[in-house]
């Protein structure tokens, strides 16, 4: 259950910018691994898709790691930044919307509230002094309002921004490249096809993906591209093997213990299907009597560890039933394992 619900969080976290931002296709670099740090490419590709007459409107997003300083303190950290416009509502996450006209100022930024509590516990001190001034990238900045977005295995805060500001941020950045394209299309097309159509038209200098595209390209990194994804599966599938080992010895020593018992039942004339019934009754009630305990426990340790990391770590009824299945299937497996020796139990040879 832990290593599952690890591996969602993983998933869950990296792919908020992916499923929150409003788009229809998505402009990415090729060279880019994932959206941490992504590759330029020219801010013409996305002009050009907007020339498609299933284009409704397009948005370049700039994105960078930045330096953030400690309002209440001297650390820096690296912090993602993101510089929008600030004239189109296109991310869905709580405060956004608020905080959006706030941006067109000079120097002001939205912070992600729900970020790693190194960035200073901005939540309680905007609620009571208000905007907070701080530096980004030795550049001073004020804080006017505060969103909801949470932290990931590659980003441990962010902070959004209006292009003008972001850029000012990064003054060695030009205008004309940018690290992400957001292109809606207009009701009723298929991105499916106009995505098929812009691959055709643009250059090979940029991937052209639907939304759907988009998230599965950052799902296949994090899960094959990096260890990271390999080692909850890995340790999810450790935890099967270990359990199906102990809930073998379990049983085995049971029937050894009542081998007298199941002799029994067969010299009075009970099939092997009868006596084979109750040991794979007694693995369904302890992969019931193991479930129940352990859930309850990794509902526990789901609370305290998503209170450290800041990850989404919760439980979910379909990780709960699909636990309890795997749970039931090595139960059973065991189970069968331990009646070969009811199988072959003579009871001749028991009482002889």
């Amino acid at each position: 259950m832990m290593q599952l619900g690890f591996r969602a969080a993983l998933f869950e976290s990296t792919l908020r910018f992916h499923e929150r931002f409003q788009y229809d296709i998505a402009l990415f670099s090729p060279d880019s691994v994932f959206i941490v740090r992504p590759a330029a490419f020219s801010l013409r590709r996305l002009y050009q898709a907007g020339g498609h007459e299933a284009v409704e409107d397009v948005s370049p997003v700039y994105i960078f790691p930045a330096t953030w300083k400690n309002p209440w303190g001297t650390d820096r950290r690296s912090i993602q930044s993101m510089g929008i416009d600030p004239t189109k509502d296109q991310f869905e996450t709580p405060g956004f919307s608020e905080g959006l006209a706030l941006l067109r100022q000079q120097d002001v930024v939205l912070f992600d509230a729900a970020s790693r509590p190194e960035f200073g516990d901005m939540r309680t001190r905007f609620a009571a002094e208000g905007p907070v001034t701080t530096e980004i990238n030795n550049r001073t900045v004020k804080v006017v309002g505060l969103i909801e977005i949470g932290p990931s295995f590659g980003i441990d805060g962010t902070v959004m921004t209006s292009i003008d500001n972001w850029l000012r941020l990064f003054p060695e950045r030009p205008r004309d490249e940018i690290q992400l394209g957001l292109i809606r299309l207009k009701p009723g097309t298929d991105p499916v096809a106009v995505r098929d159509e812009l691959r055709a038209a643009l250059p090979k200098d940029v991937e052209i993906l639907t939304k759907a595209d988009f998230v599965a390209r950052e799902r296949t990194y994090w899960n094959g591209a990096t260890p990271i994804g390999f080692v909850f599966a890995f340790g999810a599938i450790m935890g099967l093997v270990v359990g199906m080992i102990i809930v073998y010895q379990i049983l085995f020593a049971d029937v050894s213990e009542h081998l007298n018992e199941y002799a029994t039942l067969r010299a009075i004339g009970y099939r092997n299907g009868f006596v084979s019934g109750i040991v794979m009754q007694q693995a369904a009630i302890l992969a019931v009597l193991g479930f129940v305990p352990g859930a309850a426990a990794a509902a526990y340790l789901y609370k305290v560890a998503a209170g450290a990391t800041r990850l989404p770590l919760h439980m979910t009824a379909e990780r709960g039933l699909t636990v309890f299945g795997l749970m039931l299937l090595v139960c059973v497996v065991s189970g069968f394992l331990a009646l070969r020796k009811v199988r072959k139990l003579d009871p001749a040879e028991v009482f002889g």
